[in-house]
């Protein structure tokens, strides 16, 4: 009796287990990555049953996934000092994620865009123009979730320091703020620095070397591309500029914080494990 959902019943064991290792463990002699059609050629299997066994197993070889492992020698007490400040927010303190998503291109397509109908998708003119480009400043508060944002024309430890003083006159001077932000060399620069020493109440915290993806903030510049930007239209940097600013308006309207799960020790065992995998397969 088959026990796997989706899995052709008609296959023998024998001869899914071959396909999923030939899968798994070897690469076509012309090619990067098999597709269904050689492997049905070299497994004697119909197509349909290729692409069904693949289905049945979430294997899905035409695609990848970029990775960088961190190279920091401070990873594992950078993680868990971030870590500790998600899983256990200070208190009588502010705790704000900051980074700058730079070159967001104010692009105006030369076509118009053919509207969604039933039974298909948009469509967008890959041709544009370049009307300018900002850079988009925020501070993610993780208990709140709501943006401090602000755009600028370049992304300088000048326009930097700039914004961290218009956090600084927003947020309670009662309060401490934790900011948590990556090793770029405009949030390292002396000028910034020194401002951050002459006011004692703001306290650093770097991501490791490759590892933004544990700055949350990462998560809403996604999410404001998808929404807002990526399949805009833009005449120019001002109603580039226009557009991103009512967005993060009525973000904070609703705002909720993401939801942080992962503990430093599930993370720190999962990169484990995934140099494991990495010095496996070196030959």
């Amino acid at each position: 009796m088959n026990s796997r959902p989706g899995r052709p019943r008609s296959i023998s064991d024998e001869k899914v287990q071959a396909l999923l290792r030939k899968t798994l463990q070897t690469k076509p002699k012309d090619a990067t990555h098999w597709t269904i059609r050689p492997m049905a050629n070299q497994t004697r299997l119909s197509r349909a049953t290729v692409h069904r066994i693949w289905q049945a197993f979430g294997i899905q070889p035409h695609r990848g996934r970029h990775f960088k492992l961190s190279t920091d020698p401070f990873f594992v007490e950078k993680v868990r000092d971030i870590v500790g400040l998600y899983m256990n927010p200070p208190e009588k303190a502010v705790a704000l994620l900051v980074d700058e998503k730079s070159q967001i291109q104010a692009l105006d397509r030369t076509q118009p865009m053919l509207p969604m109908g039933l039974g298909y998708v948009e469509g967008v003119t890959h041709d544009y123009e370049r009307h300018g480009a900002t850079t988009l400043f925020a501070a993610l508060n993780i208990a709140t979730g709501q943006v401090l944002s602000t755009c600028k024309p370049r992304h300088r430890h000048q326009e930097y320091l700039s914004f961290l003083k218009r956090v600084e006159e927003s947020v309670l001077h009662h309060l401490d703020i934790h900011l948590i932000v990556d090793n770029y060399a405009t949030h390292k620069h002396q000028k910034v620095k020194r401002w951050l020493s002459l006011h004692p109440r703001w306290h650093v915290h770097y991501t490791p070397t490759y590892a933004s993806w544990l700055n949350q903030v990462e998560i809403w510049f996604n999410i404001i591309t998808q929404k807002a930007i990526r399949r805009g239209t833009f005449k120019s940097v001002k109603e580039l500029t226009t557009k991103i600013d009512q967005f993060v308006q009525r973000y904070n309207s609703h705002s909720h914080p993401f939801i942080w799960t992962a503990t430093a020790d599930s993370i720190l065992r999962k990169i484990e494990r995934l140099c494991k995998r990495i010095s496996e397969t070196q030959h």
